[in-house]
């Protein structure tokens, strides 16, 4: 049987995080009503011009810089034609043959396995409007509407090399990629706005085979989980198609969720359909070096040198370290939080992080930045258990006074609840010479052999102190006693 070799590339749009659009003053926030937030020149009336938005070139070096890119000294805005209803120009400003961004590269981490994606390039363009088909009234069902708040609204379009091979290689790019937009702050990812959203070149190949298949381009995916599903779906599709003897035809596709299948949408065009031609009404971009510098030093610490880092400075796993550079935010809200608790509780801190914090937030649909534990309080309560002040399965306890709000500190909530561990020998020996005398089956049990009975005996003195019995301290004293 034929073995067949998938090959991927990634187009995606994200949204840059400006105030205004990219050629006017109008404002880029989500939400409005149709078509407020489209003014003269979004519209494309006569006589206007557009005016270069200085944020938006910020954002396209920060990213070039993050990504290891060539920053162009000149790029040039072309005109795209095409004609489509939410495209009032009949035309949209993009770039052509000289993008700010040439090249670069993103590590992704598929499984074990690490893998280097190569760029393409990223320029900057205008997105276009909106056709709306639903919720316009019971007089338009038959119609159909152009909301323009997105016109105009500046876009870094990001391209890839064919680099990728499975469905799980694409969405690890895109994650990682979307991590990164977020990191350096240039994109806020929001992928149900449409912040944030790709399009998967896919194409099959006979193994062995030099060149490649016809591609097929699976538009608007804006969820990772969709992202897996279509790209599974085409591919099982183009080897269906190729093994009954047919072909495949370059083509736009889209995505139906519901029943997960791709379907066609239009015949994909080439870069020669669109009549390119350098916009007249925008100078070219010229970028002195100086200011790419002045750019650099304000980025913060990126991913790959900030888990390298994690490892370094606090000992923590090469897993660790990539979960809680995930996000910036997430980071961040470690570091203060081993600043609190002391850094010979790094581990710890990021166990909690990771986990007992994660699950919280998780169970109630927030973001860290949420949070209703501050990374102080957590480090004030991690420090707890590293002294020996309280145990974990207290520590837990004092965990939930400080997110429901009652309490200021693990140290005050410690205090006024009585929480304190017992550590102290004496009335440890006295208690468990107690337990024994009363408990003389369970002390012969183990004595044969029982370690059942060892950790049952545990248990007991747990249970008579309400847990705040020093485990370790509990099950020393014991085995000593025992012989």
């Amino acid at each position: 049987m034929k073995q067949w070799e998938v090959v991927i590339g990634i187009e995606t749009h994200a949204q840059l995080s400006t105030q205004a659009k990219i050629f006017s003053g109008s404002s880029t926030a989500f939400g409005s009503a149709p078509n407020v937030q489209a003014n003269a020149v979004d519209i494309a009336l006569p006589g206007v011009l557009p005016v270069l938005n200085k944020g938006a070139v910020v954002c396209a070096i920060r990213f070039g810089l993050a990504v290891g890119a060539e920053i162009a000294r000149h790029s040039v805005f072309a005109r795209k034609n095409y004609f489509y209803p939410d495209l009032p120009k009949g035309y949209q400003i993009s770039q052509y043959e000289w993008p700010v961004v040439l090249g670069g590269q993103l590590a992704i981490q598929v499984g074990e396995s690490e893998k280097t994606v190569s760029l393409t390039r990223a320029h900057l363009e205008e997105d276009a409007g909106k056709s709306l088909h639903e919720g316009l009234g019971p007089h338009f069902r038959e119609c159909s509407g152009i909301d323009l708040n997105r016109a105009g609204t500046p876009l870094l379009e990001i391209v890839t090399e064919p680099d990728m091979r499975s469905s799980a290689e694409a969405v690890a790019y895109a994650r990682a990629l979307h991590a990164l937009v977020r990191w350096i702050g240039i994109c806020d990812g929001n992928m149900q706005e449409g912040s944030f959203r790709c399009d998967a070149n896919v194409s099959v190949r006979p193994v062995g085979q030099p060149h490649f298949g016809t591609r097929r381009e699976i538009k608007n995916l804006n969820s990772f989980r969709f992202m897996q599903q279509a790209i599974d779906y085409e591919v099982q599709w183009q080897i269906a198609t190729l093994e009954d003897g047919g072909s495949i035809e370059q083509a736009t596709v889209l995505f139906d969720p519901v029943s997960g299948e791709t379907r066609a949408m239009r015949s994909k065009e080439d870069a020669h359909d669109y009549r390119y031609f350098p916009d007249p009404d925008l100078l070219p971009l010229a970028i002195d070096r100086s200011w790419v510098e002045q750019i650099r030093a304000q980025l913060p610490e990126l991913p790959t040198a900030k888990r390298e880092r994690l490892i370094a400075d606090y000992g923590l796993s090469a897993y660790d370290a990539r979960v809680l550079t995930s996000s910036l935010e997430l980071v961040g809200y470690y570091e203060a939080t081993v600043a609190t608790a002391g850094q010979a509780n790094a581990k710890s801190c990021a166990n909690w992080v990771m986990v007992d914090l994660a699950a919280r937030l998780n169970k109630e649909d927030r973001e860290i930045g949420e949070s209703p534990v501050s990374a102080e309080q957590l480090g004030g309560l991690i420090a707890r258990i590293g002294d020996g002040t309280i145990s974990t399965n207290i520590a837990r306890k004092v965990f939930d006074f400080l997110w429901n709000g009652e309490g200021s500190s693990a140290d005050e909530i410690i205090a006024r609840q009585g929480l304190q561990q017992i550590s102290d020998s004496s009335s440890l020996e006295m208690l468990l010479d107690e337990l024994l005398a009363a408990n003389p089956a369970m002390v012969a049990e183990f004595r044969a052999g029982k370690e059942k009975a060892f950790n049952a005996l545990i248990g007991q003195v747990m249970k008579a102190t309400r847990g705040q019995a020093n485990p370790q301290r509990v099950s020393d004293l014991l085995r000593k006693k025992l012989g």
